[in-house]
């Protein structure tokens, strides 16, 4: 078995389930190639007594006749397969019960959407073999786990049926953090800086399988040429069938993904709809909130919380850089890309998406990682006669301070101008006037490097988070 590298909330949330007096129904949901079968396999292997997996586009005969050669190799010989779900659970339960053992046994099924045909009868086998014999056991934690989030979310999280509320604990598994994807990298030899890793990570996220295909001895920028731009490149095909992996009909998921990435700064639904051209209706909100469920997008609200204001954000890293780079390309070259002005636009907007989604590293460096804080966004039209501004992340602390925050990506030291420090004091100035707000509204920056500490700086900047401290 391989060791786990970082995954420290998991790994607590697995001790204890281990360490329970009863029986646990543990949930495992997270987007293709983010690592959850790798973390239940390598941490749990000691108290593993069954790993099934279902497979991808099988019928219901040959998922179970999967679970007879399965169950023949680690339980006893079965000498044919079960008829139906429902057989299969009876026969695993009874092997459970014939096992003498203190110690939590675990019950590993993989990819559970996969095993959920039309007709299999699987889902109301698996709730009756829980209510009538897992939930009885003290000494099972049985894991459900799932790359696609709707269909785990909906059968098994908040699930209405037999399964209602006897889930007892839930994974959704994130991609990797900076500070996990530097450790992850230099257990393998990997000796990038930070600066190097915070752009592979805007190219790549944080994501166990993409990262595994880094070769050494390359640079960034020949690294993303080999993985994306060469003829048999890891990632060059990997877009369409991450979404069709997830999504039982992705089309639409596709659509919107596509649209987003147009809209660095995210966009209304009723935009989203008119843009894409998927009606405003169940179809919209089902692929929508599937997105959202599966952490590519992120749906952030306005500051006066007008929910139809709220703007929908493609936050994956990958499905950004591909769209932008690789869809519909051919013959590119990485280097020269880097070096145009649209290679560092994508950057201020990938260091802005990291942002997002290091909030709680954001806090800790403030200082307020006790504080309970809202991500909003905020924005005011500009019309003849008064000026308008966009913020794209304003942290609002409930203990009276308001953080309208800057992300300035650079490869070296940022120097804030005079021009620069108007334009910041004036967008405080109209958020304040137009919020009304009682609490302090400061300016937060969030830099690669740290900024000069000029006069303008201090005249304007109330706090800074630097690219070090999202590695913490």
């Amino acid at each position: 078995m391989k060791p786990v590298l970082g995954r420290e909330n998991e790994k607590r949330i697995f001790d204890d389930l281990l360490n329970s007096d009863k029986a646990e129904f543990l949930a495992v949901y997270g987007r293709r190639r983010i690592g959850k079968t790798f973390l239940i396999r390598n941490y749990l292997y000691k108290e593993i007594v069954f790993d099934f997996t279902g497979a991808n586009k099988a019928n219901n005969q040959a998922q179970l006749a999967n679970f007879a050669m399965v169950f023949s190799e680690q339980c006893h010989e079965l000498e044919q397969a079960p008829e139906n779900w429902s057989e299969a659970f009876y026969l695993l339960a009874k092997h459970l019960k014939s096992l003498k053992r203190e110690k939590k046994l675990v019950v590993f099924f993989d990819e559970l959407p996969w095993l959920d045909r039309p007709k299999s009868g699987f889902l109301s086998a698996l709730e009756f073999f829980w209510n009538q014999y897992g939930s009885q056991m003290e000494n099972l934690l049985f894991i459900g786990c799932g790359s696609a989030a709707s269909w785990m979310m909906k059968n098994i999280v908040h699930a209405r049926g037999g399964l209602y509320k006897r889930m007892t604990r839930s994974i959704e598994l994130q991609p990797f953090t900076l500070k996990e994807t530097s450790i992850f990298l230099r257990s393998k030899n990997l000796m990038f800086t930070e600066y190097q890793i915070l752009q592979l990570y805007m190219a790549l996220g944080g994501i166990p399988f993409y990262l595994e295909a880094i070769k050494p001895e390359m640079s960034v920028s020949q690294i993303l040429q080999d993985l994306f731009f060469t003829k048999n490149g890891f990632l060059k095909n990997e877009f369409r069938p991450l979404y069709q992996s997830l999504f039982r009909k992705a089309e639409h998921h596709l659509l919107l993904v596509e649209t987003l990435s147009k809209h660095p700064h995210g966009i209304t639904r009723d935009k989203l709809s008119k843009e894409s051209k998927i009606a405003e209706g169940g179809s919209l909100s089902r692929a929508l909130n599937n997105l959202i469920d599966s952490g590519f997008v992120q749906m952030i609200l306005p500051f006066d919380k007008k929910k139809k204001e709220a703007l929908f954000r493609l936050v994956d890293l990958f499905s950004i850089f591909y769209l932008k780079f690789v869809h519909n390309q051919s013959n590119v070259n990485w280097q020269s890309v880097s070096q145009t002005p649209a290679y560092q636009s994508w950057c201020g907007y990938a260091f802005e998406n990291i942002c997002l989604l290091h909030v709680e590293q954001i806090k800790r460096k403030l200082g307020i990682a006790g504080v309970e804080v809202q991500v909003y966004s905020w924005k005011k039209s500009g019309t003849t006669t008064e000026f308008g501004t966009q913020i794209d992340m304003v942290l609002d602390r409930k203990d009276g301070i308001v953080h309208l925050c800057e992300a300035k990506f650079s490869e070296s030291e940022f120097v804030l101008n005079k021009v620069y420090n108007a334009k910041l004091r004036q967008r405080r100035t109209i958020f304040k006037e137009a919020v009304k707000s009682k609490k302090n509204v400061v300016t937060t920056l969030f830099t690669t490097y740290p900024a000069i500490k000029n006069e303008y700086y201090l005249e304007e900047i109330h706090s800074e988070v630097s690219m070090d401290f999202l590695f913490d």
